[in-house]
C-alpha cells in the first residue's frame, strides 16, 4: 500500500512538472514548418513573431529571438553601432528573403507575402 501511494505521488510530481524547454537546435529545426503553417513569421525589428497561437510557435519564437538578439548585440558591438540599427537591418532582410506564401509584419499588422 506504502509503495503504491509512493509511486502514484512520484506520477503526479513527474505529471506536473513543466516540460522540458526546446533547445536551439530543435526550435531552428522546427521553423521551417511552423512558418509554412502560418504559426510564425518575420517582424521588421530583426525578430520572429506569433502569427496563430498553438502548436510550438511560442517556443520556437522565444528561443531563435534569444539567439538574434545575442548575435545582434554582438554585431553592434564589433562595429560600433547602436542595437536598433543592427536590428533594423536584419528585419530588412529577413522581410526581403521571406519566400511568398509566408507571414510577415507590415506596419503592425501580420499578412502573406
Amino acid at each position: 500500500m506504502r509503495s503504491a501511494i509512493k509511486l502514484i505521488g512520484l506520477m503526479l510530481v513527474l505529471l506536473s512538472a513543466p516540460a522540458m524547454a526546446m533547445s536551439l537546435n530543435e526550435a531552428m529545426a522546427a521553423l521551417p514548418a511552423a512558418k509554412a503553417a502560418g504559426q510564425v513569421g518575420e517582424q521588421p525589428d530583426g525578430y520572429l513573431g506569433v502569427v496563430s497561437p498553438g502548436g510550438n510557435g511560442a517556443a520556437i519564437v522565444r528561443q531563435i529571438n534569444d539567439a538574434r538578439r545575442q548575435e545582434y548585440q554582438r554585431l553592434a558591438r564589433e562595429n560600433n553601432i547602436q542595437l536598433r540599427d543592427v536590428e533594423s537591418m536584419a528585419g530588412k532582410k529577413a522581410l526581403e528573403k521571406t519566400p511568398s506564401g509566408q507571414y510577415i509584419m507590415l506596419n503592425g499588422v501580420w499578412m502573406k507575402k
